[in-house]
C-alpha cells in the first residue's frame, strides 16, 4: 500500500501515461488490490482493478453459496452492495473526462450469472472500473490517493465484508433466488408453462424503467387455475399455473394483456427482492416471438408456414437479406424450435396480421392456390399436439383463436378471469376450415458463417456493444433490437465473444450451428465467463442459447 502511495506522489503532475507505472498488486492489510489495466487518457474506457479477499477476510459462510443458484445470487447481492456503496461514498467528477468515477457492472432487476463478483473456496474477488483522475493530460495524484486510500477501503468494508446487520437481507436475496429456481423446475410436474403467485406486482414503472409501478394492482389468480406450491424457504404460496397447451389472453385495451405477457417473457430469469415478480416463473426455454421486418434469414425451413413464394422461390430452406413480417415471424418460430423452445409467447400487436389469421371471407376471396401462407391459427394446435410446443397468445382482435385454445384468460383492470367455458361456447363445435398444410419437419443441420472479415492478418474479431441490443462484430452490425429477451448489455458482449470463440475453434461448424453454440455455453458453465478474454474483465453476463443463436442467425452476408 505504501509503495502505491509513493508511486502516486512521484508521478503527480506528470503526463497521464505515467499512470501505467501503477499496474500491479498491492496489499492493503484487509484486502489485496490489483490494478489490472491502466487507461491511456481520461476520456478512454476507465482502468480496470480487482479486489481480492481471502476467506478469513470476508468471513462469508460457505452455506450461502453451496450450489450454483445460491452462488450466483450471492455474487449478485455483493455486486449490488458494492454499487450502493459507490453511490454513497464516491464523490462527484474530479477532473477531465471520466475522472474519479468508480463502477461495477451489476444492475437491473434480474439475477444473472456475471463475472463482476466471483467467489470460491479460496477467495472473493470484485472487479471494478476505476477512472484515474487527470486534468487534461496531467495526473491528479492527490485525487487518485483519495480514491485508493479513502473511498475504496470504505466501499469494500461496506459491500464485501460479512456484517451481521446485512445477514437477513443477504439471506433473503439468496433464498428467494433459490425459491424462484425451484418454482421454475416444478412447472413440469404441474404440466404448466408458467406460475404467477398471488400478490405479485406485474405492471412496470414505464416502458424504459423495469422497476415495479407504485400502487400497481396486485395479481390475484382465478379460482379455476389456482394451485399451491411449497417452496424450500418461503413455504406454501398460492397462485395461477398457466397449463401447457394453447392459452389465449384476451380483454379490452389497456387492461393488462401485454403486461401479463411481458411478465412471462421476463421471468425466464430470477428477480431481486422488491421487484414484484419474485415468485413469477416461466419455463426457461420460452421465447417471445414477433414479426421482424428487414431481418436477414439464413437457410431456415419455413415451409410449414410459407409453402412457396412467387417465381417458385423455395422456402425449404429459405434465405433473404430483407425479410417481410410474415417470413420473419415464421423464421423466428422455426429458429426457436431449433433451440428446443417449449413455449411460444406471442402478442398480436407485434405480429404480422397475415401470419396470425386468415378469416373465412378472405379465404373465399383469395383461394388457397394463391395464398402460400398457412397462418399460425391453423398451426398452433399441431405445434402442441404433434411437437409438444405450448403457446401463450395475446389476442384481442380475432375471435377465431377461441376455437383452437385450451384456456382463455380475460384481463379486466389487471385482474385475470378464466372465461374458457364461455369462449368455447361462443366458438361452437365447428372446426376451423384449414387449408392444405405441409407437415412439420425437423430443421436440417445448418451452418452459418461466423467470419466477419476475410483478412488473414486479423487474429481477433473486434467486439463492441454500442447499445444494449446493437452488437458490432468485426465489420458487421448485428441488430438485436427485436430480440426482446436480451436484457443486459453484458449479455450482448458475451454473445459477440462466444461467436468469435466458435469461429476460431471450429470455423467449419462440423457439428452444425446450434450444437456448436450450445457447446460454447457448456464451456461457460464449466469454466466461467473468464475464458472468453485473455485478460481480466468484470462486465460480462451469461445469455441463453436462443439469444446467442439469434445473433448468429442475423449476421448478414453483405
Amino acid at each position: 500500500m505504501e509503495k502505491l502511495r509513493a508511486l502516486l506522489q512521484k508521478i503527480d503532475g506528470q503526463g497521464y501515461k505515467s499512470y501505467k507505472q501503477l499496474q500491479g498488486s498491492y496489499h492493503f492489510g484487509t484486502f489485496q488490490l490489483t490494478i489490472d489495466h491502466v487507461q491511456g487518457d481520461p476520456f478512454a474506457q476507465p482502468s480496470r482493478i480487482s479486489i481480492q479477499l481471502l476467506a478469513e477476510q470476508h468471513n462469508l459462510p460457505d452455506n450461502l453459496w453451496n450450489n450454483r443458484i445460491r452462488q450466483t445470487a450471492l455474487e449478485d447481492f455483493l455486486g449490488r452492495e458494492v454499487a450502493a456503496a459507490i453511490r454513497k461514498i464516491v464523490k462527484g467528477k474530479r477532473g477531465t473526462g471520466h475522472s474519479g468515477a468508480i463502477e461495477i457492472a451489476v444492475n437491473g432487476q434480474k439475477i444473472l450469472r456475471r463475472n463482476a463478483v466471483l467467489i470460491d473456496e479460496t477467495q472473493l474477488e470484485a472487479r471494478l472500473l476505476f477512472a484515474l483522475p487527470g486534468s487534461g493530460r496531467s495526473i491528479l495524484a492527490k485525487e487518485a490517493a483519495v480514491m485508493f486510500f479513502e473511498e475504496l477501503p470504505q466501499i469494500i468494508a461496506s459491500g464485501l465484508v460479512w456484517k451481521q446487520q446485512t445477514h437477513a437481507k443477504m439471506k433473503q436475496h439468496i433464498d428467494q433466488a433459490e425459491d424462484q429456481e425451484y418454482l421454475r423446475k416444478q412447472l413440469t410436474q404441474l404440466n404448466a408453462v408458467a406460475f404467477i403467485a398471488d400478490g405479485s406486482q406485474l405492471p412496470r414503472h414505464s416502458g424504459i424503467n423495469d422497476r415495479p409501478l407504485l400502487h400497481g394492482v396486485p395479481f390475484k389468480s382465478p379460482p379455476e387455475l389456482k394451485c399451491h406450491i411449497t417452496l424450500p424457504h418461503q413455504g406454501t404460496v398460492s397462485g395461477m399455473a398457466i397449463p401447457t397447451g394453447v392459452t389465449l389472453i384476451v380483454g379490452g385495451g389497456f387492461h393488462g394483456k401485454s403486461t401479463l405477457l411481458r411478465a412471462l417473457e421476463h421471468c425466464i430469469y430470477n428477480h431481486i427482492p422488491g421487484d414484484g415478480r419474485e415468485l413469477v416463473a416461466t419455463v426457461e426455454s420460452a421465447v417471445k416471438i414477433r414479426a421482424e421486418d428487414h431481418r436477414s434469414i439464413n437457410q431456415v425451413n419455413i415451409s410449414p408456414f410459407i409453402a412457396t413464394l412467387p417465381s417458385n422461390r423455395k422456402t425449404d430452406p429459405f434465405s433473404t437479406e430483407n425479410a417481410s413480417g410474415s417470413t420473419s415471424q415464421a423464421a423466428n418460430i422455426i429458429e426457436a424450435l431449433e433451440c428446443n423452445c417449449d413455449c411460444l409467447l406471442i402478442d398480436e400487436d407485434t405480429s404480422a396480421t397475415n401470419f396470425m389469421i386468415r378469416d373465412q371471407r378472405m379465404q373465399k376471396l383469395v383461394p388457397d392456390s394463391q395464398e402460400p401462407i398457412t397462418p399460425l391459427l391453423h398451426r398452433v394446435r399441431d405445434l402442441y399436439e404433434k411437437e409438444g410446443i405450448s403457446s401463450v397468445i395475446v389476442a384481442g382482435g380475432s375471435g377465431d383463436y377461441l376455437a383452437v385454445a385450451d384456456h382463455v384468460l380475460m384481463m379486466d383492470n389487471y385482474q385475470v378471469l378464466d372465461v374458457t367455458q364461455k369462449a368455447h361456447a361462443l366458438a361452437g363445435n365447428k372446426p376451423i376450415e384449414q387449408q392444405q398444410k405441409i407437415p412439420f419437419q425437423k430443421q436440417p443441420l445448418r451452418h452459418v458463417n461466423l467470419e466477419t472479415n476475410p483478412l488473414p492478418r486479423q487474429s481477433q474479431i473486434k467486439i463492441q456493444v454500442r447499445e444494449r441490443r446493437l452488437l458490432e462484430y468485426g465489420n458487421k452490425r448485428i441488430d438485436l433490437s427485436q430480440v426482446e429477451q436480451l436484457f443486459d448489455r453484458g449479455q450482448t458482449e458475451t454473445i459477440g465473444l462466444l461467436l468469435a470463440w466458435c469461429h476460431r475453434h471450429d470455423p467449419q461448424q462440423k457439428m452444425g450451428l446450434i450444437v456448436h453454440l450450445n457447446d460454447a455455453l457448456q464451456k461457460v458453465e464449466q469454466e466461467g465467463l473468464d475464458f472468453l478474454f485473455p485478460w481480466k474483465t468484470g462486465h460480462l453476463a451469461l445469455p441463453r442459447l436462443y439469444e446467442l443463436a439469434a445473433a448468429a442467425n442475423r449476421i448478414r452476408k453483405n
